[in-house]
């Protein structure tokens, strides 16, 4: 963990998770402070090989840090218990899970995984991981629940004092207390699959990795990853969508018109499947309401009725941000976008459960964990 004394306030050192960190980001949370944790996660420079590599130099600044006292080791509790206070609907709501060192197992079993990954991002991420040694920020699952063993924990540990609190550029308070003793989660959770709600390439990476290190020298610390466990029987998980923005092909037609960005969001509706569209011909910007058939999620039922023949491969981006979308549209750099309702975590559960997964960048659980907040080195203490 860091120690403020020696770093300084925890707001300036922690960042998002890597993949929501903007170019522009970047530079604002390098500029808060020489130790904020993103000159780690996304170290600038080419990805070359060697000593003069980027992952070189990020896993050289880590032990930097280390040494010099910016990063402490603490005597380790089994558990943390992990809160975030965010803002929706003009009140505040708060969202609370367990963070611990999870056992890695293959996806498919306990671990299910709901969106297709990307062999390049897990490569970064791997690249890093190896040069690091280190898990930066926990992935993010929820369980079915309700687990009451949990909810007590949880209840028991908010009356500690607090080790961290961080608020972060969206309003969102992070706070963490840690969890003494040997509490017997791991009984209490035996029975509940996790869903992987964020962090599909981090997991997978740590299973290549573990995969690595087991060959070479079996068991060990790598065997396992860095984990953030949500009840989602008793805490209210927000899982917002990522609207699709289409860069090249064929605009969609058909919809019923309505008059603006904030009537299509309005209108969005997962159960029902309705989504807006934007399209832009000569200088007329139109907004459209469409239904499609079948279940929820709407975003898989979108791909596989209309996305997956007309915009296939790199034809969309994608963004959490639906003015972003509607921007893309408005300055030409976008045929059209599609902007999606969020959806819950049981309908992605189902659709995982039937077999299927959902398409890349198809949901956006927020708020998320802060990297930063506690690392987990995955080594072998040095012999002495």
């Amino acid at each position: 963990m860091y120690d403020p004394s020696v770093a300084g306030p925890l707001d300036q050192l922690t960042a998002p998770p890597y993949d929501v960190i903007s170019e522009s980001d970047q530079e604002g949370l390098r500029a808060l402070s020489p130790y904020n944790i993103v000159r780690v996660d996304l170290m600038e420079g080419r990805n070359d090989g060697g000593s003069a590599g980027r992952y070189s130099r990020a896993a050289s600044l880590l032990a930097d840090w280390r040494t010099s006292g910016v990063l402490t080791t603490t005597p380790a509790p089994h558990y943390y218990g992990y809160e975030l206070r965010y803002p929706s609907d003009g009140t505040h709501r708060r969202l609370r899970g367990l963070v611990g060192a999870m056992e890695l197992e293959p996806w498919g079993g306990t671990v299910l995984p709901h969106e297709h990954t990307m062999s390049g991002p897990i490569e970064d991420r791997l690249r890093l991981l190896r040069a690091t040694k280190t898990h930066l920020s926990p992935i993010y699952g929820t369980i079915t629940g309700p687990c009451d063993r949990l909810d007590d924990l949880l209840d028991r540990t908010a009356d500690a004092p607090l080790i961290a609190n961080v608020r972060d550029e969206e309003g969102v308070e992070h706070r963490m207390w840690a969890i003494p003793g040997e509490e017997d989660v791991t009984s209490w959770l035996a029975d509940e699959p996790l869903l992987i709600a964020d962090g599909h390439h981090r997991y997978a990476t740590a299973l290549a990795y573990r995969d690595e290190r087991r060959a070479a020298e079996g068991p060990g610390p790598w065997d396992r990853i860095l984990a953030l466990v949500v009840d989602a029987g008793t805490e209210e998980v927000p899982v917002l969508p990522y609207h699709r923005i289409q860069v090249r092909g064929v605009p969609p037609t058909g919809g019923q018109p309505v008059e603006d960005l904030a009537q299509v969001l309005a209108s969005a509706d997962d159960l029902h499947l309705r989504y807006g569209t934007v399209t832009k011909v000569k200088d007329t910007v139109t907004y459209r309401i469409h239904h499609l058939r079948g279940e929820p999620p709407t975003v898989l039922a979108l791909h596989e009725q209309l996305l997956d023949r007309i915009a296939p491969g790199d034809a969309l981006r994608f963004t959490h941000v639906a003015a972003e979308a509607d921007a893309a549209v408005r300055d030409g750099s976008a045929t059209a976008a599609y902007l999606l309702p969020g959806t819950t975590p049981d309908r992605v559960r189902r659709v995982v459960q039937r077999g299927d997964r959902l398409p890349r960048k198809s949901t956006f659980f927020w708020p998320k964990p802060r990297t930063g907040m506690i690392l987990m080195p995955i080594d072998k203490p040095a012999e002495r």
